[in-house]
């Protein structure tokens, strides 16, 4: 890249303190086929939709994905059979895990699919940790030890890579945190994921817990891995997740746009964009937005106009001075330039692109770059014409108005010039 462009921008972000990855590569477990579908407003997808959100995931980048509980019933079970032999049919990279409560009636159905379609799915199996939960479910912990445990060594017997899933971590107590997990990884499982379930954690917090369960998970076995789990009750599942990165987690959890319960997880297609912006990792997003508008669609979960890169307004303007910055970019022929002199975001990195607008807040450099796009001759008369109908309006103008406004003013220019 021009390294005179790059210049332009002072970058705060990395000027002094800022935020440094700990361990290896990032990996993304996609939850949109699972944790997302437990949203209240949601529609279930067919099971065809289901497996086109699978090759999406593949797309972008996903290195696996929750595709059910098939503890649920037979009905679950089909599904997560088909995407399963989907995978293996498509030979497709990403892997599947599944849900599953620390029960064998639910990791017996996982232990059936993965034998009969000849592909490992990793058990994910989870129970509630905190005290408020414990109490609510009247739960004593030797209880949950041994329910825990006893699952977890059933899956490994069935063959299944094992996840260990503390529900409500961030309000557990750390030597029940530390008891759970020892006895989890003690009984097999490779995997321990911390969960913040209902949203409760600030990203301070995030790093207090994960550098704590980074402890124990190096007493007990080092080889085992860490997941990250958040919603976004207090708006807070982005930057705990990138928190948790921080503080040194191997795998975080989202869904496409943050669907799931209450407010929803941690919107996938947001994190993974702002990581892509950091530096930490670097993949082919430009099949992002069709992903995010698929699942919209097949959901009917809206995408709202002012969603952060992928709604309606994310590139778009009709203010006069912001789109006058870009015109006059776009003139020095740089779109590098172009795409960031009015946004923090680029929008060419994912396959999107700065789009501009006529409407009362606009200047006349919005009407003559619309006229150009659009193949109209640069007339000052036509210009202006449209211009004065912007400013007589309290919105937006649709391209077919500024197209029959364009008409009517080229009829007149004919009828007069006769």
């Amino acid at each position: 890249m021009n390294e005179k462009l790059e210049d332009l921008i002072y970058d705060w972000n990395s000027a002094d303190e800022k935020a440094v990855r700990a361990g290896g590569p990032i990996e993304f477990d996609d939850e949109t086929l699972r944790d997302g579908l437990q949203s209240p407003s949601v529609t279930d997808p067919t099971l065809e939709e289901k497996v086109e959100i699978l090759h999406f995931m593949e797309r972008i980048g996903i290195d696996s994905a929750d595709i059910g509980l098939p503890g649920a019933g037979p009905h679950v079970q089909r599904s997560v059979e088909r995407l399963a032999r989907e995978i293996v049919d498509q030979k497709m990279a990403i892997s599947a895990n599944c849900a599953a409560r620390t029960h064998e009636n639910d990791i017996r159905p996982i232990a059936e699919i993965s034998q009969r379609v000849g592909i490992p799915i990793e058990a994910c199996t989870f129970i509630g940790s905190s005290p408020i939960r414990q109490f609510a479910e009247e739960w004593a912990l030797d209880w949950i030890v041994e329910q825990s445990t006893k699952a977890v060594r059933f899956a490994v017997s069935e063959g299944l890579p094992v996840m260990f899933v503390t529900e409500d971590t961030t309000r557990a107590n750390p030597s029940d945190v530390e008891t759970l997990y020892k006895a989890a990884i003690d009984a097999g499982a490779m995997r321990v994921c911390v969960c913040d379930t209902v949203g409760h954690a600030t990203p301070w917090g995030v790093r207090n817990l994960i550098r704590f369960v980074r402890g124990v998970v190096a007493r007990a076995n080092p080889a085992v891995k860490v997941d990250w789990h958040g919603h976004s009750d207090r708006g807070l599942g982005v930057i705990n997740s990138i928190a948790a990165i921080e503080a040194g987690v191997d795998r975080v959890h989202g869904c496409a746009l943050g669907i799931g319960e209450r407010v929803g997880n941690t919107p996938i297609d947001l994190l993974m964009v702002n990581l892509q912006l950091m530096g930490w990792i670097d993949k082919d997003l430009t099949a992002l937005p069709d992903y995010v508008r698929f699942v919209s669609r097949v959901t009917n979960v809206a995408v709202g106009d002012q969603y952060p890169v992928f709604g309606r307004d994310a590139f778009r303007t009709g203010t006069g001075v912001h789109a006058a910055a870009i015109i006059k970019a776009r003139k020095k022929g740089s779109d590098w330039l172009a795409d960031r002199v009015y946004s923090g975001v680029p929008a060419g990195m994912f396959g999107l692109q700065q789009i501009i607008e006529v409407g009362p807040m606009c200047g006349l450099s919005n009407v003559i770059y619309w006229l150009q796009v659009h193949g109209y001759s640069q007339d000052e008369g036509l210009a202006k014409e449209i211009f004065a109908l912007a400013k007589s309006t309290n919105r937006l103008l649709t391209d077919d108005e500024i197209h029959a406004a364009a008409a009517r003013w080229q009829e007149k220019s004919v009828t007069a010039s006769a």
